[in-house]
């Protein structure tokens, strides 16, 4: 790293120097991507009965990495009966303390080859790898930890109650926290005794694959966990399947719904966490630096691509200026390009098709009325990329603030009164997460007890805890995973 001081002599600092990151990319020789991978069936790898495979690609440069099958109706047929059989005669079976061996032993794995799955994630992914190394990595361990804990003592966290495993579990999860949706999903499901077919989405299936060798490595017994990869029809065929006791669907609140009707009046339970327009409120009494880095690192850091990011900024009018005008100095700040490179802060998009979406958005909220502000910062010519944009003059009637973006973009709203901030913060079909700014303690616990979502931080943002339940309200979905009350999603009493 070297200071550049374009505007100053003899090596002194001087206003409007900025420093000059050399390049320091993480080696990606450390992980080894197989040239075409099958379906991860009753314990190994085996062909796609459909015949059929897709490529999945670095976003960053368009690279092809990797050929990977496309499940059709038979594959998830198989995946299914896998499970099914690993659940009647081994997985129900094993006393919890059994199956909580197997769970630390996966988590303790995790840990260990934690550079390559790193690697990997920000490969198929796009996102910084210093997003994938010091957040999704260790939480994605941290969860296969928690719920380790909790196989054998599932009596005290339902006292009173017998809980019983569902079954087998289909799950299917999105694109932006592969390795840590994965989990979310698979850790309380085998720890309250489910057996689990899951499908990664069909742009980041990688480390959900490489996830397989890990259950390999761990000895877990076949068939216990289940990874079809294909498209959304795959996704179709799982939910549609008979024999699932449990759906469990992270994603878009229009697929949401779809899944909802396929298993209306079947015996199948069903948890959703489905989108989000977060409200990130700022107050005139709030420290506004360390605000800023709140708001940075809830929209920016990720590319917007969290369902729970700070996507509307709710300020205070008697500092609207003020926090505008730092946001967007900061913003000019922030490093894009390689998500290899440790030094990036914003990463690639993660297909052409969200691309487009989120041009599309902006467009539409240019053209309503918004003041559009970006990042001056030279992007790579190949890949997919957006530059970190801030949105002012936004009202609640603006497209921006109603429909989920998912991108480095943040529309800025102003409010004069708590009661106005509540007003707009619920002013949206959403309800998944909010964040507060405040030095006062009353304030935020007035403002939490008020809005609507699953989540309201604090004098911070994305913060996560797999003790702790997320999920939302409204459109944002029902049920929760986290924490107890994550657990009771995989039993019955």
């Amino acid at each position: 790293m070297r200071r550049d001081d374009r505007n100053g002599q003899d090596g002194q600092a001087v206003q409007g120097s900025v420093w000059q990151y050399s390049p320091a990319p993480e080696a990606r020789e450390i992980v080894k991507i197989q040239p075409r991978y099958g379906l991860f069936i009753n314990g190994e790898f085996v062909e796609p009965r459909s015949g059929r495979y897709f490529e999945t690609i670095n976003p960053a440069n368009e690279e092809v990495l990797a050929e990977v099958a496309y499940a059709d109706a038979e594959d998830v047929d198989r995946a299914v009966r896998a499970a099914r059989h690993a659940y009647e005669q081994v997985w129900s079976k094993l006393p919890g303390k059994e199956r909580a061996k197997y769970l630390f032993r996966i988590a303790r794995i995790l840990q260990e080859r934690s550079r390559e799955f790193a690697v990997l994630e920000s490969l198929d992914g796009g996102k910084p790898i210093r997003e994938s190394r010091d957040v999704d990595i260790p939480l994605a361990a941290a969860h296969f930890f928690y719920h380790a804990g909790w196989a054998d003592k599932l009596a005290y966290a339902f006292p009173g109650r017998t809980p019983r495993p569902l079954g087998v579990a289909g799950q299917i999860i999105p694109w932006n926290f592969p390795l840590l949706m994965a989990a979310w999903k698979i850790a309380p499901a085998l720890a309250c005794g489910n057996t689990v077919v899951l499908k990664p989405a069909e742009t980041t299936p990688l480390t959900a694959l490489l996830l397989c060798e890990v259950f390999q490595q761990a000895d877990l017994p076949p068939g216990v966990v289940n990874i079809v990869t294909g498209d959304g029809q795959t996704g179709a065929w799982l939910v549609q399947h008979p024999d699932l006791d449990k759906v469990a669907f992270t994603g878009s609140t229009e697929v949401g719904r779809l899944i909802q009707k396929a298993v209306a009046g079947t015996r199948k339970r069903l948890t959703l966490e489905l989108g989000g327009k977060a409200a990130n409120v700022i107050f005139e009494d709030a420290a506004i630096d360390q605000a800023i880095e709140g708001i940075i690192n809830g929209i920016y850091f990720n590319q917007g691509h969290v369902c729970c990011a700070g996507s509307r900024l709710l300020v205070q009018e008697s500092i609207a200026d003020l926090v505008i005008s730092k946001l967007r100095r900061r913003i000019q700040r922030l490093r894009v390009g390689d998500p290899l490179d440790k030094n990036t802060d914003v990463g690639a998009i993660n297909s052409r098709r969200q691309l487009q979406k989120i041009e599309r958005l902006v467009a539409i909220g240019v053209q309503e009325g918004a003041e559009l502000y970006q990042s001056d910062c030279v992007l790579p010519s190949k890949g997919y990329w957006y530059r970190p944009t801030v949105l002012t003059k936004v009202s609640t009637a603006h497209t921006v603030a109603r429909e989920e973006i998912f991108g480095p973009v943040l529309s800025v709203l102003t409010f004069r009164t708590p009661d106005e901030a509540v007003q707009i913060a619920n002013n949206t079909r959403y309800g998944l997460s909010a964040g507060v700014w405040t030095n006062k303690g009353s304030k935020y616990l007035e403002f939490a007890a008020r809005v609507k979502a699953g989540v309201v931080w604090c004098n911070t943002y994305n913060k996560f805890d797999p003790a702790s339940p997320f999920g939302g309200y409204k459109e944002s979905g029902f049920g929760r995973e986290g924490g107890v009350h994550g657990l009771a999603a995989y039993v019955a009493f």
